[in-house]
Order: structure tokens, then C-alpha cells, then sequence
């Protein structure tokens, strides 16, 4: 079983930054690739940025050249960092962990989520 915990998120005026981290205990070994989603108030829950176990990264066209996607191994997280930060920003994001079989979806475990507020 693998539990994710997010942390990082808060208010921040438009232009600033924001390093978002998402810690894996458990199986962490099992995983595969980790995903950071954002959902915003009366919105679908979407995909910014994803990363494998092989740092492979993939992100959204709504944030590129903004967002970075990144792992430490010894510590067992996944970051993500924003930069340029926009009022459209503002949402709740979350951090996924998935793991595939032969491209197979087994599981994925979604952490709490963490609040960011981009406001003036």
C-alpha cells in the first residue's frame, strides 16, 4: 500500500512561486510514474504534470515553461514547482501514483491535495 502526502501549497501574489511536494511511503517501489493534477472550483480535474520512474516528464500545454515536475529517490518525494504563477493557477492539486503492468492500470493512490491561492 502506498500513501502520498502533499505539502507547499498557500497564497501567493501573481507572479511568484510555489514548490509543491508530494512524500510516498509504503510500496513506494511498486510505482510507476506520478502524476500532479489540479482541480479548480466548478472545473474537471486535470493533468499538469507527470513523471515516470524513469524521469520521463510530461506536462500539460497550459503549463509549460512554468511548471517543473521533479523527483528526489532518497527522499521519496516528487516535486513540483511553479514559477510565474497566474490567478488561474488557483486550485486544489493533488499528486497520483500509479502502477502499470504491461501498460495495465493495477492501482493508483491519490494523496490529500493541497490548496494554492493566486490572488493580489
Amino acid at each position: 500500500q502506498v500513501q502520498l502526502v502533499e505539502s507547499g501549497g498557500g497564497l501567493v501574489q501573481p507572479g511568484g512561486s510555489l514548490r509543491l511536494s508530494c512524500a510516498a511511503s509504503g510500496s513506494i517501489l511498486n510505482i510507476n510514474a506520478v502524476g500532479w493534477y489540479r482541480q479548480a472550483p466548478g472545473k474537471q480535474r486535470e493533468l499538469v504534470a507527470s513523471i515516470t520512474s524513469e524521469s520521463n516528464t510530461n506536462y500539460a500545454d497550459s503549463v509549460k515553461g512554468r511548471f517543473t515536475i521533479s523527483r528526489d529517490n532518497a527522499k521519496n518525494t516528487v516535486y513540483l514547482q511553479i514559477n510565474s504563477l497566474k490567478p488561474e493557477d488557483t486550485a486544489v492539486y493533488y499528486c497520483n501514483a500509479v502502477r502499470t503492468i504491461r501498460g495495465t492500470l493495477q492501482w493508483d493512490v491519490w494523496g490529500q491535495g493541497t490548496q494554492v491561492t493566486v490572488s493580489s
